[in-house]
C-alpha cells in the first residue's frame, strides 16, 4: 500500500481501508495464539471493545508515523527510541521470547543505518512505503510490549498504568498528530491532506533549523524513554498520584508543542 501511494498517490479512503484491514489481520491472528502473545489490546473485559481499540490503534499509529515523516530524521529517530524502550522492557523479563528481541534488534539496526543517510541534509527518504510499514511495526510493538505488558514483579496489569505508559512512550506521534487534526478540523480542512502545519514546521517558523528541531525531538524522545523505563522498573504500586504526575508530563509536552502551532498562522499551507 505504501509503495502504491509513493507511485500513484492513492486516495486517503483506500489507505484507511488497508490500515483497517491490517488491524483485522492482527485480531484474526490472535485467535491462534495464547493471551501473552496476543496482538489484541487487552484493556477491557469486552472482546469487542478490545477489537475496536486495536483497530483504532493500528490506524492511528500508521497515520501518525507517516505524518511525522515531514522533516529529515524525525520519524526514524522517534521510532528508534520507541523500539529501544521495548528492548529494555524485554530485558527485564527473563522469560521473553528470543525472536521478539531479535525482531526489535533488527529494526533498531535498520533505523541506525537509515539515519546515517536521513539526517539533515537528507540523502535518502523513507517515503510512504517505509513510514506505513514502520507505523505498523511500531503499532504491533506498542500492543505487545506496552499495552499488554505485565508488571515484571507482580505479574499484573493496571489499565491506567497501561494507558499512561503508552502516552509516555508514544508522546511525539500522539502529540503531533493530535495537534494537526485539531487545527485542521478547526480550519474546516481535511485532516488527511498533507500540509506544512505540523509541530516541526511551526518550530521552524519560530526560527529553529532542521538540525535543532531534530535534537529537540530526540531530547523529548529520550526523556520519555527514561520515564517509561522508570515506570516499568520501579513503580509497582500504582496510585492516582502516579497517574496524575505522569499525565502532567504528557500534557506539558502536548501544550508546549500545540502552543507553537498557534503561532505564525500565516505560514500555514
Amino acid at each position: 500500500m505504501g509503495l502504491a501511494d509513493d507511485a500513484y498517490n492513492t486516495k486517503p479512503r483506500l489507505k484507511f481501508l488497508v490500515q483497517v484491514f491490517c488491524g483485522i489481520i492482527l485480531i484474526i491472528s490472535s485467535k491462534y495464539t495464547n493471551q501473552h502473545e496476543s496482538l489484541v489490546i487487552q484493556l477491557f473485559e469486552s472482546n469487542y471493545l478490545n477489537y475496536g481499540i486495536t483497530i483504532f490503534w493500528v490506524v492511528a499509529m500508521m497515520n501518525s508515523i507517516n505524518m511525522l515523516d515531514n522533516m529529515d530524521g524525525i520519524t526514524a529517530q522517534t521510532s528508534f527510541f520507541i523500539i529501544t524502550t521495548a528492548i529494555i522492557f524485554l530485558s527485564f523479563n527473563s522469560g521473553f521470547e528470543k525472536y521478539d528481541f531479535m525482531i526489535c534488534l533488527g529494526a533498531i539496526g535498520s533505523l541506525i543505518g537509515f539515519l546515517f543517510y536521513n539526517f539533515h541534509p537528507s540523502r535518502m527518504f523513507m517515503g510512504d512505503s517505509g513510514s506505513q510499514f514502520l507505523g505498523l511495526l511500531v503499532a504491533i510493538i506498542g500492543i505487545k510490549y506496552f499495552w499488554n505488558i505485565e508488571d515484571f514483579k507482580t505479574g499484573t496489569t493496571i489499565p491506567t498504568k497501561q494507558i499512561v505508559t503508552v502516552l509516555i512512550v508514544f508522546t511525539l506521534p500522539i502529540v503531533d498528530t493530535t495537534s494537526v487534526v485539531i487545527n485542521r478540523i478547526a480550519r474546516k480542512s481535511s485532516p488527511f491532506i498533507g500540509g506544512k502545519d505540523h509541530t516541526t514546521h511551526h518550530l521552524s517558523y519560530l526560527g529553529f533549523n532542521d538540525t535543532q528541531i531534530s535534537f529537540i525531538f530526540a531530547g523529548i524522545s529520550f526523556l520519555s524513554c527514561i520515564i517509561a523505563i522508570s515506570i516499568y522498573r520501579f513503580v509497582h504500586h500504582w496510585t492516582w498520584i502516579n497517574t496524575t504526575l505522569y499525565l502532567i508530563y504528557f500534557l506539558a509536552i502536548f501544550l508546549s508543542l500545540y502552543f507553537t502551532t498557534q503561532q505564525h498562522k500565516d505560514k500555514r499551507q
